[in-house]
C-alpha cells in the first residue's frame, strides 16, 4: 500500500459509488430538526404498540430541550443510563439541543463501572426510567453524592412520574421537563464540539471516553448514506427497522438511530432480543432492516420453526459487534434467501470503518473495503510509520471525518493512539490486492462478548477482592453463543477451600456486569509468567484460543 491515488479498495467500489464522494457535516440537532420538518407525519417510532411521528417526537425533544436548558446543561455532561425506549431518543436530542454532551451508561454495568463513568466524565445529571432496578441503582448512584440531578421518567415519556419522589429536591420527573412551556432557543453548537462521549477499552481495561463531535457522527451517518443509496441499498422514508440493538452502543446509536431518523425511516424499538418477538415484527409489522450482532443471528436460526417462517419483507440484513460463524451465515442465507451484510468499525471511528459490497464477488473472512470518505492502511508492528504492502500482516490504521479527536481527559493515551493523524486500531490484518481488509488478531486483550465489550482486567481486579484468589488472568474463549465469553485461571492462595464457577460467579454479581460474568473457571498449581516475571496470557491463549491463520 503506497498511499498514492487510486487506492486498491477503489476498483472494487459498487457501480455507482465513489470513495471520495463529499461528505455531508453537520450538528446532531440539525440533521434531527431537518429529518423532522421532513417527516413530520411519518411513524417515527414505535414501542409497546405505541407510536410516534415525526411531528410528535420533534415536539416532545424541543419541550425536553427547553427543559433541559432550565437544569443549566449547557456545556456540561447529561448521563442516559435506559435501555431502549423513547425516553431515551427524546432525552438524547434534547440533551444535545440544550447544548449539552451525552454519556451513555449501560443498564448491564455494575455499581463501581458506573461510578467511575459518571466521576471521569463529570456527568452530574443523569436520565433514567422506571424499568427494571434502574432506579434503584441510580438512587444508589446519587446517594454516592455523584449526582446534582436525577431525572426519572416512564419509557414511553408521557406516563405519569410515578418513580420520582418528593423527599430529594435532586429527583425530578422527567415530565417535568415537558410540562413547564419555557421559551427557547436552542444553543448553537458547532461541528466540532464534542457531542457524545462513549466510553470504550483498551488494552488497560481502564474504560475511556472516546471525544466524538458532532461531525464525527454526521460524517459517518453520511458516509453509510453515499455508500447505500449509490447500490440503493435503502428506500428513505419507507424502511422499518428492528431496532434491539442497544441504543447506549456506537453500533446502534449511529447505523440505527442518527442514520435512519434522519431518512424517515420508522424504528420498532425493542428493549432487548427475543427470537419470537423479532419473527413476530418480521412476519406481521413486515420489517424491512435488521441489523443484529451474532447471538441474535445465532438465537433466530435456531428458533424452532424457524424454517417456515415468512421473511419476505425483509430487504436488508447485516451482522457486526463480532465475528459471525460461519455455518450461522450459511442457514441464514438458505433460509432468508440472501447474504448477510457486515463491515468492521469501532466506537471510536463512530463506527464507519469498512463494509461488504452488495455487489461483486463474495470473499469469505472478509470484513469488506473502506467506506467513503475512510482511509486505512496496515503498517508494521514495529513501526507504525511504514506502511505495508497487499497481504502482509501488521497493524491497521484509520484515518477520516468519523475518527475520534482522542480520549477525554487522557492527553497521553490520545498521543499514544495516533501517527500521522491515524488512528491505531489495536487490530491485527491485511489488504488483499483488490482492497478487501482481513482481521486477523487483536493486540488488544478486550473480549467481544455477544456484541459488548468485556474488559478482562475489570474483571481480574474483582476476582482478586476474592479472600481465596492468589493470582488470576482472565482471557476470552470461543463461545458458541456469545461469540467469546470470559474465563478465568485461578491459583488459591494455600490452605484456601476449593472455589467453583457457580461460587465464583455468585462474588462478582455485585461487582461486574452480567455480560462480564466469566463462562468458565479454571484452578491452577501456578499461572504462566513471561521471562520477567510478570504473569503471561501467551500459553493460555495458545491453548484456547487459537489465532487466526494468516494468508498464504
Amino acid at each position: 500500500m503506497t498511499g498514492e491515488r487510486p487506492y486498491a479498495w477503489e476498483k472494487s467500489y459498487p457501480p455507482g459509488v465513489k470513495w471520495d464522494s463529499p461528505l455531508s457535516l453537520t450538528t446532531i440537532p440539525a440533521l434531527f430538526d431537518k429529518a423532522v420538518a421532513a417527516h413530520a407525519n411519518r411513524p417515527a417510532l414505535e414501542y409497546r404498540g405505541r407510536s410516534f411521528t415525526y411531528g410528535e417526537l420533534g415536539e416532545l425533544v424541543n419541550r425536553a430541550a427547553a427543559g433541559f436548558a432550565a437544569l443549566g446543561v449547557a456545556g456540561a455532561q447529561v448521563a442516559l443510563y435506559a435501555p431502549n425506549t423513547p425516553l431515551y431518543v427524546v432525552a438524547f436530542f434534547g440533551a444535545l439541543k440544550a447544548g449539552a454532551r451525552i454519556v451513555n451508561l449501560s443498564p448491564l454495568d455494575a455499581e463501581r463501572e458506573l461510578a467511575h463513568k459518571l466521576r471521569d466524565s463529570g456527568a452530574r445529571t443523569l436520565v433514567t426510567t422506571t424499568v427494571g432496578d434502574l432506579p434503584k441503582m441510580a438512587r444508589t448512584l446519587l446517594g454516592a453524592s455523584l449526582l446534582d440531578h436525577l431525572l426519572v421518567g416512564d419509557d414511553c415519556v408521557r406516563a405519569a412520574p410515578t418513580a420520582a419522589a418528593a423527599d430529594d429536591p435532586r429527583v425530578l420527573p422527567f415530565q417535568t421537563l415537558l410540562d413547564e412551556p419555557r421559551r427557547f432557543a436552542p444553543v448553537p453548537v458547532g461541528t466540532d464540539e464534542i457531542a457524545l462521549l462513549q466510553y470504550t477499552g483498551g488494552t488497560t481495561g481502564t474504560p475511556r471516553a472516546a471525544m466524538l463531535t458532532h461531525g464525527n457522527l454526521t460524517a459517518a451517518v453520511s458516509s453509510y448514506d453515499v455508500w447505500s443509496s449509490g447500490q440503493k441499498l435503502l428506500r428513505p422514508g419507507e424502511e422499518r427497522v428492528i431496532c434491539v440493538l442497544p441504543l447506549f452502543h456506537i453500533y446502534a446509536l449511529t447505523t440505527i438511530m442518527l442514520r435512519h431518523l434522519s431518512l424517515g425511516n420508522e424504528l420498532l424499538l425493542r428493549p432487548r432480543f427475543d427470537a419470537a418477538t423479532t419473527i413476530r415484527d418480521i412476519q406481521e409489522k413486515r420489517a424491512t432492516i435488521f441489523p443484529g450482532v451474532p447471538t441474535m443471528w445465532i438465537g433466530l436460526m435456531a428458533h424452532p420453526g424457524v424454517e417456515a417462517c415468512d421473511f419476505s419483507s425483509l430487504r436488508h440484513c447485516t451482522s457486526g459487534g463480532a465475528a459471525l460463524p460461519v455455518h450461522v451465515a450459511e442457514r441464514f442465507a438458505k433460509i432468508i434467501g440472501r447474504h448477510l451484510g457486515g463491515g468492521w468499525g469501532m466506537t471510536e471511528t463512530s463506527p464507519a470503518g469498512t463494509n461488504i459490497p452488495s455487489y461483486g464477488p463474495r470473499k469469505p473472512g472478509s470484513v469488506g473495503i473502506p467506506l467513503p470518505g475512510v482511509h486505512m492502511d496496515v503498517v508494521a508492528l514495529d513501526d507504525a510509520r511504514r506502511v505495508l504492502q497487499p497481504g502482509d500482516v501488521g497493524e491497521i490504521r484509520v484515518k477520516g471525518l468519523n475518527v475520534t479527536r482522542g480520549y477525554w481527559r487522557r492527553p497521553q493515551e490520545t498521543k499514544d493512539a495516533f501517527v500521522d493523524g491515524h488512528l491505531l486500531t489495536g487490530d491485527i490484518g491485511y489488504m488483499d490486492e483488490d482492497g478487501f481488509f482481513f482481521l486477523v488478531d487483536r493486540k488488544k486483550e478486550m473480549i467481544i462478548s455477544g456484541g459488548f465489550n468485556v474488559y478482562p482486567r475489570v474483571i481480574e481486579e474483582a476476582i482478586y477482592e476474592h479472600p481465596s484468589v492468589e493470582e488470576v488472568l482472565v482471557i476470552g474463549v470461543p463461545d458458541d453463543y456469545r461469540g467469546e465469553a470470559a474465563k478465568a485461571f485461578v491459583k488459591l492462595r494455600a490452605g484456601a477451600p476449593p472455589l467453583t464457577l457457580d461460587d465464583l460467579r455468585d462474588f462478582l454479581a455485585d461487582k461486574v456486569g452480567r455480560h462480564e460474568l466469566p463462562t468458565a473457571l479454571e484452578i491452577r498449581d501456578s499461572l504462566p509468567r513471561s521471562t520477567v516475571g510478570k504473569l503471561s496470557k501467551r500459553e493460555l491463549l495458545a491453548g484456547e484460543r487459537p489465532r487466526s491463520p494468516a494468508p498464504n
